[in-house]
């Protein structure tokens, strides 16, 4: 993953899920989706329409009972349990659907994931108790001002934190290492002045990671389960080349994450410091409460 998200055109099945009808588990009509949808003030009011299927459908229903018959856990211990529903799930690039004149479409695919696409989903299923709050939730996970755009979908790991409106997590990078080096970046813009995603405004952004070598026991001890974890970028105009889930296990942190590598491709535990170790360094975001 370059940038955090690309496009490709893939085939699913679109349909209209009417959110009274999510209420109930069922109502859906085919229908194509519409640029700039929907006002999540009037949810009640206005159909939300998505991609899914029969699998994603069960796998999402799957977890939601899971989430509710574990409702006294903390919020790492909520990621931890949502992240560890997608292991083994294969690994499929590029999953969202929209470019600078291809109208956005409303991307739910529990089949394949990306990097990105996986820490959506998670991110979005813990804050949600129903299909109708996992779908306003992962609308304000993915885009900008909950605006279902191609420009408006976040489509840089750090805009999590750093977004003019309301953040997703915080960045504790530099609360966790004070060995961390600040690099100034304008995300979008390649080394001869063009932009990696056409149509995207040029972003200025100072990025804080931790050098792979600097990051040793204790800069893992100040991590915690659940923390989303950047892999940082040496590339102009990239924030991270990929990103995961800090998980402690019995047998010692790992990084979860959707995993492109031959060996892999699919949602691995991979051994966290054998992994950061072949990379330039990282970026900890910590959800917010």
């Amino acid at each position: 993953m370059l940038i955090g998200r690309v496009v490709n055109q893939v085939q699913k099945i679109s349909v209209l899920v009417l959110v009274s009808a999510l209420l109930a588990g069922c109502g859906f009509s085919g229908a194509e989706i519409k640029k700039g949808i929907p006002d999540t003030r009037s949810e009640t009011e206005k159909p939300v329409p998505v991609n899914l299927d029969a699998d994603t459908s069960k796998k999402l229903d799957s977890i939601l009972e899971a989430k509710a018959s574990s409702r006294n856990v903390d919020k790492d211990q909520m990621i931890d349990l949502i992240s560890g529903k997608f292991l083994g799930t294969p690994y499929r690039a590029n999953r969202l659907q929209g470019a600078e004149h291809t109208p956005e479409q409303l991307v739910i695919d529990f089949t394949g994931l990306d990097c990105f696409t996986y820490l959506d989903y998670i991110e979005a299923l813990r804050k949600s108790t129903s299909r109708q709050t996992f779908v306003k939730n992962l609308i304000q996970t993915r885009y900008h001002d909950g605006d279902v755009d191609f420009l408006k979908r976040k489509h840089f790991f750090t805009d999590w934190a750093y977004s003019k409106n309301q953040n997703l997590a915080d960045d504790i990078t530099a609360q966790v290492s004070s060995n961390t080096v600040r690099v100034e970046k304008r995300l979008n813009e390649r080394s001869n002045g063009k932009t990696y995603i056409p149509g995207l405004p040029v972003v200025k952004r100072s990025i804080t990671y931790i050098p792979s070598g600097l990051v040793d026991n204790k800069v893992v001890s100040q991590l915690r389960t659940g923390d989303y974890i950047g892999i940082y970028a040496s590339l102009p105009g990239v924030d991270v080349t990929h990103v995961g889930v800090f998980i402690m296990t019995d047998k010692g942190p790992v990084l979860r994450n959707a995993s492109s590598r031959k060996e892999n491709e699919k949602v691995v535990d991979s051994p966290f410091f054998e992994y950061v170790a072949r990379k330039p360094g990282i970026v900890v975001f910590r959800a917010k409460d």
